[in-house]
């Protein structure tokens, strides 16, 4: 952070100065443009973020019309009653009742921007539909205890497009706000420090531009930039090797810009997932996962927070996502730790499953199954998967398993308890002929004893597999003002210009992730933002 020293050399000047061009910062700046703020974005690469590789899912209930067109009737309250869970006092009641009541309207709200959505219903349960299905139970809406809680109601809307559609859901934002609304968005520039007047309101942010005169150079920062990105998902040891090119571009490549913001600055800039030592510091259980977002998610939008005053929470919750489903036949497995203790409902959505692997002896699971069981996955893959999916159950199938003759032959092989393994089986067989109800809630049409040698065990651990990546993300933040999104101190005191929305900042999702609550949030948040700033009043 840098204090103003009086000098009256800006490079530019806004309204409303947004750090970071991804769902968050999008929305931040297209609501206020909307409102009549000028306003300038500042983005380190393209923009997307984590967004533009996601699935672009976005989490949406209480009545939309695709629920409506798929046959299903949602209310506010019953979303309310399912978030309520997986929210565990994260944000208050009012807050989440909010978050809710204006579901409905924010999805409108990104249709208008160009985000399409379609109500065709998934038939099965799964981790992402294929190219048929827009909308499904994205999240934990049908397992105990969660349906006892709210009626059940799919309300993962895929943004409609071939594969991961995250691609299309930013591609529209970007246009709205670039095209639409003529948004200043200066991409390839790194914000380095906010800038403070005399009295502690943050009036602007210093940055480096990859200097737009070494041609050659700013190309191959947006090439790389780029490529790094997707390598990052798919095998992170090939993204590492542009980290450097990218950094020493930055480095000796770039000019100095500061930037006036006369109502405030709106910390956007992802999370921290890509910063080895804060994540070690705070949630060392996922060092072995993939990043999902770009080397810019290093924490730098939530550091510049805190060397204003700003306060951090939840920083230790972080989402891994363990999808063995698709196929579904694979959720007729037990997931086991290292003891052979079963570890919860195979059904769960793939965070949550990566949530209790993370609660396990060297954060490790193995998900174990019968000659039966592959069988019938490997008979579901044509229908059931797209083209990313397949490539896991292709290594998953072929290599990226152990195999025993026996049970007890498969966990020695494995390193599980033999013991332990013997007697959750017996148990998980056992009830299942009874007809007792299963032990982890798992839906008895799932349940089928596992009697079927050989024997099969797929590593689920939260460690870098090539063939079955494990990708996090961090979810905990700055905290912030929960009527205007303001960064608090640690007493709860508003840091005067200074805001934050999306990953950078503590929100609906920063104690339990389901596909599309992020996203979700991050147009919540980022609109509240937006909103605020915009209506607020110049600063001295």
């Amino acid at each position: 952070m840098q204090s103003y020293g009086g000098s009256d050399r800006w490079d530019g000047e806004a309204d409303v100065v947004v750090v970071g061009f991804g769902a968050a910062g999008a929305s931040a700046a297209i609501e206020a443009a909307d409102l009549g703020a000028d306003v300038l974005v500042v983005e380190r690469f393209q923009g997307g973020g984590a967004t533009a590789i996601s699935g672009g899912i976005y989490y949406a209930g209480g009545g939309t019309a695709q629920q409506k067109e798929a046959g299903f009737d949602d209310t506010p309250s019953a979303m309310f009653d399912y978030l309520k869970l997986e929210t565990a006092g994260v944000v208050s009641d009012e807050l989440l009742e909010d978050f809710c009541a204006r579901s409905v309207e924010n999805l409108q709200w990104l249709e208008r921007l160009g985000v399409p959505f379609e109500g065709s219903m998934a038939p099965r349960k799964t981790s992402y539909p294929t190219n048929e299905y827009y909308l499904y139970y994205s999240g934990n809406e049908l397992a105990p205890p969660y349906k006892d809680a709210a009626a059940p109601a799919p309300r993962g809307h895929r943004t409609k497009g071939k594969g991961t559609s995250g691609k299309v859901f930013f591609s529209a934002m970007a246009k709205s706000a670039r095209k639409r609304r003529s948004i200043d968005v200066r991409c390839q520039t790194t914000v380095t420090s906010l800038i403070t007047d005399d009295a502690g309101t943050v009036i602007g942010v210093e940055c480096r531009e990859v200097d737009p005169r070494a041609t050659v150079r700013r190309v191959l920062h947006r090439v790389l930039g780029s490529q790094n990105r997707k390598w990052n998902l798919y095998y992170r040891p090939i993204g590492r090797l542009m980290d450097g090119p990218i950094r020493r571009i930055e480095d000796g490549h770039s000019v100095v810009r500061r930037y006036r913001a006369r109502k405030g600055v709106i910390l956007a800039a992802g999370g921290f997932v890509f910063n080895r030592e804060m994540l070690g510091e705070h949630a060392p259980r996922y060092l072995g996962g993939t990043g999902l977002g770009t080397i810019g998610d290093d924490g730098s939008g939530i550091r510049m927070g805190q060397s204003a005053g700003g306060a951090v929470d939840r920083m230790e919750r972080v989402s891994a996502w363990r999808f063995f489903n698709p196929p579904i036949a694979m959720t007729e497995g037990v997931l086991v730790n290292k003891e052979g203790e079963r570890i919860c409902n195979e059904l769960f959505y793939g965070a949550k499953i990566g949530e209790h692997i993370a609660e396990q002896t060297d954060v490790s699971a193995y998900l174990i199954v019968d000659s039966r069981v592959l069988a019938d996955a490997k008979r579901q893959v044509p229908e059931q998967t797209l083209w990313f999916q397949r490539l896991q159950t292709t290594y998953l199938f072929s290599v990226g398993h152990k195999k025993g003759a026996t049970a007890e032959e498969l966990a020695r092989r494995t390193g599980i308890d033999p013991a332990g393994l013997a007697k959750t089986l017996d148990r998980y067989n056992a009830d299942r002929r009874a007809g007792v109800p299963d032990a982890m809630g798992k839906d008895p049409a799932h349940v089928t004893p596992l009697v079927d040698g050989p024997f099969y065990a797929i590593d689920c651990s939260i460690r870098v597999q090539a063939g079955f990546p494990c990708p996090v993300l961090t979810l905990g933040g700055l905290t912030v003002d929960e009527d205007t999104g303001a960064v608090t101190g640690a007493d709860g005191v508003s840091i005067p210009g200074l805001y934050a929305a999306g990953r950078t900042a503590v929100g609906v999702c920063s104690e339990s992730y389901v596909s599309g609550l992020s996203i979700a949030d991050c147009v919540y948040s980022g609109r509240r933002a937006g909103a605020v700033v915009a209506r607020g009043a110049v600063l001295a």
